[in-house]
């Protein structure tokens, strides 16, 4: 096994990702660099938006969708209104447009009388200047006639339609939604990275965009090593196991919106690993794997990784489990080795894969969050190293699972929706500790989860 050709070995989990955030940087400079000038902005009703897609701003990183297929996905560049909106006075309510000078001293005792010279329904026109004397009949929405600077809603007046009779007195501007209230014209309302939502895809909607720039979804190739790995589904014969990391690590980026294009168990050769692996290149923004990090006579990823010829940026991260993580830069392409344990190999997937997916896709939102919470149970496990721990999150306490804590052990993970860490140093924690943790996902804890009690 080499071990003395990574740039760093043995480095805090900040480390690693000051290391791996500048590695990805310049692989993405590299990149666009070889493709010549950027894009910024395919549309041409986006002509004024200003390109905010980072260095590998390559035309081949983003597409065009249609609006209603565009919902969760990450935009690719500003977003710039070619109107107002509303682009022109309308009125918010029923009633009657009119000149707030001809209200004076109205009231239901003593109304004044107007002549209704026309009306006009949302997506009608005015054809006809409101004077004095006069009312234009309004529905919500339609655009206020010049002349008008104000409406009277039609429950105070008498309905009339060839006179109306208004009972009270406005003053200018009553009841008047100005042009370009909501937006101007070259305002910059959607800025590149934003995730969209329900309210913007409104918002591109009501611009009139109806297509719309974003981030491709990024591209992930997942493998596991070794040659004791049985499909499911499978007789499973003496000496091997299941391959349940895959299925982990795949689940996982899907569940985060990821695209798995290539998946599958390497061959337990060195040279079978690097022939895989550069074969699958072009095709990929990511690669991850699992198992073959460590230093036996089959962890073979290092000698695998020298004959790719692929820049090692750093071996072993000072946090447990999954301690032997590699990381290291195939041209533009990261390569993220992760622990054969399950959960160390989950634990650096969100301690390193989500911020290298954030890096990789502009999506900030791909980062877990981060918490205070105090600890209910004792884990009296501390040690030298960093140490990450399965817990379940609800309001703003933390509660550890039934079951063995080992990096080897997935089922005590089954309802946990956060990580726990334990700082370097730690002899253990005891119930009422502050503690920060790292959330996986949202809500309370899955169905038939069991609390506290877990054995380390």
């Amino acid at each position: 096994m080499e071990g003395n050709n990574y740039r760093r070995i043995g480095v805090t989990l900040e480390e690693a990702l000051e290391l791996m955030g500048e590695a990805v940087g310049d692989g993405k400079r590299r990149a666009a660099a070889s493709t010549g000038k950027c894009q910024a902005v395919s549309d041409d009703k986006c002509r004024a938006a200003r390109g905010r897609q980072g260095p590998d701003c390559r035309e081949e990183n983003f597409q065009e969708l249609p609006l209603k297929e565009a919902l969760g996905r990450i935009l690719g560049c500003d977003y710039v209104s070619p109107i107002d909106q509303p682009p022109f006075p309308r009125s918010p309510l029923d009633g009657y447009a009119l000149r707030s000078a001809d209200t004076a001293g109205a009231s239901r005792e003593h109304p004044v009388r107007l002549a209704v010279t026309q009306g006009l329904l949302a997506g009608e026109y005015p054809k006809k200047t409101v004077e004095r004397g006069q009312a234009a009949r309004i529905m919500t929405g339609a655009p206020i006639p010049e002349g008008a600077d104000c409406v009277v809603r039609q429950e105070d007046t008498d309905y009339g339609e060839e006179t109306a009779a208004i009972y009270r007195e406005l003053a200018p501007y009553d009841n008047y939604c100005f042009a370009g209230e909501d937006f101007h014209r070259g305002d910059c309302l959607l800025t590149a990275g934003t995730r969209l939502t329900a309210v913007e895809l409104g918002i591109l909607a009501g611009m009139g965009y109806d297509r719309v720039k974003v981030y491709r979804r990024i591209r992930a190739a997942v493998f596991a090593t070794g040659d004791e790995l049985t499909q499911p589904g499978e007789p499973l014969s003496p000496g091997k196991i299941y391959n349940s990391n895959l299925y982990v690590l795949e689940g996982r980026l899907t569940e985060l919106g990821i695209e798995t294009v290539e998946t599958g168990v390497l061959p337990d050769t060195e040279q079978g690993v690097a022939g895989v692996l550069e074969g699958i290149l072009p095709r990929v923004d990511v690669i991850f794997t699992t198992g073959g990090v460590s230093v036996g006579k089959k962890d073979i990823l290092h000698g695998a990784l020298d004959l790719l010829g692929v820049e090692k940026i750093f071996w072993r991260v000072q946090v447990k489990p999954g301690t032997p993580t590699i990381f290291a830069m195939a041209g533009r392409v990261p390569v993220l080795a992760l622990s054969g344990n399950p959960f160390g190999a989950l634990t650096h997937l969100e301690l390193l894969g989500r911020p290298l997916l954030a890096l990789l896709s502009g999506d900030s939102s791909l980062e877990a969050p981060k918490r205070e919470a105090v600890l209910m149970d004792d884990f009296s496990k501390g040690g030298k190293m960093r140490r990450i721990v399965r817990v379940f999150y609800r309001e703003g306490k933390v509660y550890l699972p039934k079951g063995l804590h080992s990096s080897g052990v997935l089922g005590s993970m089954q309802g946990c929706n956060c990580l726990m860490e334990i700082p370097a140093g730690s002899e253990g924690l005891l119930a009422g500790a502050q503690v920060s943790v790292l959330l996986l996902r949202r809500g309370e804890a899955a169905p038939g989860w069991a609390g506290s009690g877990g054995r380390e």
